[in-house]
């Protein structure tokens, strides 16, 4: 899949654009899990919102996936032992239209799973079967200094937090609201972002 030309994009057509992703492509198989990417993403989102977490993070938890539908690299990348990069992917499209925090939690979501595997024995024993595979194409466990260096993150917390709800929204056959549902939260996020100096 082509990424697209994010230049053309601005406060007022991004939720669109996204909005857009989820309606074209949001039906693709999720990496191995018995779960389609959109269906992924709303139940990460849906967790975030039964948690009572704040807009900013009910929205990086839908959006922490964006980036499978933005790089250059085929669906089954992972599948021909490529890793796609596809936080970063995620990022570079958020970055001028979400607060940090947000970008944060999309850039180094795959970060967080490499740190929680080296810091929480039980979360690998959590891992999918696929997650695991992904894992080692990401660079597996952290090190203790890149440990050290990921813990200076002033937003860690969220993006564990964040993390640990994409590992549990894997749920086949789960119903969760429409991403209609999560639009008026995009939109307040992107609009409080675009006003501040």
């Amino acid at each position: 899949m082509s990424a697209p030309d994010i230049d053309t994009l601005s406060h007022e057509n991004i939720v669109d654009f996204i909005e857009d992703i989820f309606d074209r492509c949001g039906s693709e198989e999720y990496l191995g899990e018995p779960v389609s990417m959109a269906e992924h993403m709303l139940q990460g989102a849906e967790l975030a919102e039964q948690a009572g977490a704040p807009d900013e993070i009910i929205a990086a938890a839908l959006l922490h996936d964006i980036g499978h539908f933005t790089h250059e690299f085929p669906m089954d990348a992972a599948d021909r032992g490529i890793d796609s990069v596809h936080e970063d992917a995620g990022a570079r499209v958020l970055r001028r239209f979400f607060p940090k925090i947000v970008v944060d939690c999309v850039r180094y979501h795959v970060a967080a799973k490499r740190y929680l595997c080296a810091t929480d024995p039980a979360y690998f024993d959590g891992l999918s079967a696929a997650s695991v595979h992904s894992l080692n194409l990401q660079g597996g466990p952290m090190s203790d200094a890149e440990v050290a260096e990921f813990e200076k993150n002033p937003n860690v917390k969220e993006i564990c937090q964040v993390r640990v709800w994409d590992d549990l929204g894997k749920v086949g056959g789960h119903v969760t609201p429409p991403f209609a549902h999560y639009k008026p939260v995009l939109s307040r996020v992107v609009a409080a972002h675009g006003a501040r100096p």
